[in-house]
C-alpha cells in the first residue's frame, strides 16, 4: 500500500512508524490521566514509564524481528533499524517485566496499573496493525473472497504482488478496537484489580489463534 508516507532527501517517514507514534501518544494520554485519577501518579512519573516502555518495545520488537530472518538482516543490517517493522510479541515480552519493575520501584499498585496498561496496549497495537496494512507486512493467505486486498507496490512487504490476500492486518485491528471498547466499558465495573489485564490476555490469545489461520506474512 503506502509503506513510506514522506521522503525528504535521506529522511523517510514510514507509515508504520507514524501509526505507532499516533497510538503511543493516545495511549500515553490515557495512561497519564487514569494513573493520576486512580493512583495519584504524577505526569513526570507517567512520562518516565512511557519512555521506558518505548525503549523496551523497540528493543524487544527489533530483537524478535531479527531472529525471524537472521540471514536477511545480517545481509542488510540497516533495514533492521528502519521504522518499518517490529514483532509485537517481542515488544510485549520485554515491556511486561519493565512495567513490573517500574511499578515495584515506585510503589504503584501493580494489578490496578496493569488494567490501565491493557487498555494502553490495545490502543497502540490497534494503530500498529493499521500501520502494518499500509506497510504490507503481516499479510494473509491468498483469497477469492470480496475481502481480498491486492498489493502492487514493490516497496511493500506483501507477497505475492498482484494477488488478492486476506487483509489480516485489518482483521486484527478491528478485533483489537472492538476488544478495546469492551474492556473500556467494563473497566469502571470490574470485580477486582487485574481483571481487565487477565481478560485482555485471554481474549487476545484466543483471537490471535484464529487470525493465525489466515496469516502467512
Amino acid at each position: 500500500m503506502y509503506p513510506k508516507l514522506i521522503e525528504i532527501g535521506p529522511v523517510t517517514l514510514y507509515s508504520y512508524g507514524m501509526c505507532i507514534a499516533l497510538g503511543a501518544i493516545m495511549g500515553f494520554l490515557y495512561m497519564a490521566r487514569q494513573g493520576h485519577k486512580q493512583f495519584g501518579t504524577s505526569f513526570d512519573r507517567s512520562n518516565s514509564l512511557f519512555l521506558w516502555l518505548v525503549l523496551s518495545g523497540v528493543v524487544g520488537g527489533k530483537v524478535f524481528l531479527f531472529f525471524e530472518n537472521p540471514s536477511h538482516y545480517l545481509n542488510g543490517p540497516a533495514e533492521l533499524f528502519s521504522g518499518s517493522g517490529f514483532v509485537f510479541f517481542g515488544s510485549l515480552l520485554l515491556c511486561i517485566p519493565t512495567m513490573l519493575l517500574f511499578f515495584r520501584h515506585y510503589h504503584i499498585p501493580v494489578r490496578g496499573m496493569l488494567d490501565i496498561m491493557a487498555i494502553v496496549t490495545l490502543i497502540v497495537h490497534g494503530f500498529g496493525r493499521v500501520g502494518c496494512f499500509l506497510a504490507g507486512c503481516c499479510y494473509g493467505i491468498p483469497t477469492d473472497s470480496i475481502l481480498g486486498v491486492t498489493f502492487t507496490s514493490e516497496s511493500c512487504q506483501a507477497r505475492p504482488l498482484g494477488v488478492p490476500l486476506h487483509p489480516t492486518q485489518l482483521y486484527e485491528a478491528s478485533f483489537l478496537f472492538v476488544l478495546l471498547g469492551i474492556l473500556w466499558f467494563f473497566s469502571p465495573i470490574k470485580k477486582f484489580d487485574g481483571q481487565i489485564f487477565l481478560l485482555y490476555l485471554m481474549s487476545y490469545a484466543a483471537g490471535r489463534s484464529v487470525l493465525e489461520i489466515f496469516q502467512i506474512g
